[in-house]
């Protein structure tokens, strides 16, 4: 991988963590936009770091075989703390 592409990735990621951060920090306590906003920002992350650094982007099926897979995984995580906490 050419070294201007993992800087960005390098970058992407850093900057999706301090947005975790910040949702973390700023948020209520077990607020069901907290917990949906850091469950995206994992599921950003998730993709820069298989598209750039195992070079799935190179693979258009994979890429969406892998956007599905954490999609439903993400969803499903959400809906059970939704329903942990009983909302």
């Amino acid at each position: 991988m050419p070294t201007r592409e993992l800087v960005h990735a390098w970058l992407a990621l850093l900057l999706l963590s301090y947005g975790t951060v910040l949702i973390a920090s700023n948020g209520t306590q077990g607020s069901a936009w907290m917990a949906g906003g850091v469950l995206v920002l994992a599921g950003l992350k998730a993709r820069v770091i298989l598209a750039r650094y195992l070079g799935l982007s190179a693979s258009r099926f994979w890429m969406r075989v892998f956007d599905l897979v954490i999609g439903i995984f993400l969803a499903a995580a959400y809906a059970l703390y939704l329903f942990g906490s009983g909302r």
